[in-house]
């Protein structure tokens, strides 16, 4: 059946208005059913063949020990890198950037002794748009403390995580510190 409808329509190139009009009604309908079998074809092509980019990552501070602030907010660069599918997430600056427009899943935890006040905020292009805090010291072992935002980033847009002025966090090998994220899907 698709080859009679690629022989159609170049039957179709060759005829002018005229003779379109003068086709018998067995050929015009042909020639429709050609057309729109040609047409969910290609839809089925974009809809199943297109790729869909692929981007996820996942990084932890590393390192064995404490980061802490007492002078001003500092920049968390989550050096150890668990994945990077699509090279998006920066481990010098501790920056994604979105490479595609759409819908994107990011997740944030942080650890820390319980002495001293803990925090991790996540910023988008600079401006914050969701923390997670643990502003009661108790001196009794480490809290964990976790978040998530569902967020639209256009190309090109950042996210990047920071440490409040006067708080602290901590991470060793066992990865307990994370920032992680990935395309829901493409806008």
């Amino acid at each position: 059946l698709i080859t009679e409808s690629i022989v159609s329509i170049k039957l179709l190139q060759n005829y002018d208005g005229r003779q379109v009009l003068n086709m018998d009604k067995h050929k015009c309908s042909h020639l429709l059913t050609s057309v729109g079998l040609l047409h969910y074809i290609k839809h089925i092509y974009d809809s199943f063949c297109t790729e869909t980019p692929k981007i996820a990552f996942a990084a932890s501070l590393g390192g064995n020990g404490l980061v802490k602030t007492t002078n001003g907010n500092k920049d968390l660069v989550y050096k150890d890198v668990l994945t990077n599918v699509g090279g998006a997430y920066n481990p010098a600056t501790g920056v994604f950037t979105a490479p595609t427009r759409g819908v994107y899943y990011v997740r944030f935890t942080a650890n820390a002794p319980t002495d001293f006040p803990m925090s991790a905020v996540l910023y988008k292009n600079g401006a914050e748009i969701q923390l997670i805090a643990h502003e009661q010291t108790s001196g009794e072992g480490s809290d964990t403390a976790s978040n998530g935002a569902t967020v639209l980033l256009e190309r090109g847009d950042t996210l990047s995580m920071k440490l409040w002025q006067n708080t602290q966090i901590w991470d060793n090998s066992n990865h307990h510190s994370t920032f992680s994220g990935f395309l829901l899907f493409p806008m």
